[in-house]
């Protein structure tokens, strides 16, 4: 048993490194942000993917989300910079349409696109209702999506995508007001 330094409840944990919440129903996990070792406790939220407007397929809410909330975890496979860039150049011959990467840091991305969750349909928004933020639980870094505001049912998840460090411009398709374009 574990007691969090920040809710103060016991809890116990599995082989997953997550820590299973054994008061409410929750999940639970001990991360670090950088700034320090906090609890994160989330009851998991219900969502669906399903065509969307700004592109393809997108995520979208089936409750209510309150601001500051954790949406999902972005889940796939952990990999170098030379595998992600074989994988495209394999995904592109196999003509897979999209592929599902996501850069943790410089040396890290998480590939969605044949063992992730539903978090690989979350689109591009140049005016998101969500953002990502990388943790740390047990040293290894995970991607975790949290709402920026308040998400109405049906409403697309979306976060702003950034784009830092590829060579090809994506173009953006979120016809927001404030895009920053093709």
């Amino acid at each position: 048993m574990l007691k969090c330094p920040t809710c103060g409840m016991e809890h116990t944990a599995n082989a997953l490194s997550y820590v299973l919440c054994t008061v409410r129903i929750a999940v639970s996990f001990f991360a670090h942000d950088g700034l320090g070792l906090f609890c994160t406790q989330f009851r998991k939220k219900k969502l669906k993917f399903c065509k969307s407007h700004i592109h393809d397929w997108g995520l979208f809410a089936m409750e209510p989300i309150a601001a500051d909330e954790m949406v999902i975890e972005y889940v796939g496979q952990n990999i170098r910079q030379v595998i992600a860039d074989m994988r495209e150049k394999r995904y592109e011959d196999e003509g897979i349409g999209s592929s599902y990467m996501f850069r943790v840091d410089h040396d890290t991305i998480i590939d969605a696109t044949k063992c992730g969750n539903f978090a690989r349909f979350i689109n591009h928004s140049c005016n998101p209702n969500c953002y990502a933020k990388v943790i740390t639980v047990e040293s290894q870094k995970k991607i975790v999506i949290y709402s920026k505001q308040h998400i109405n049912v049906n409403e697309e998840i979306t976060y702003d995508y950034k784009f830092p460090i590829e060579d090809v411009k994506i173009p953006c398709l979120c016809g927001s007001e404030n895009c920053r374009g093709p």
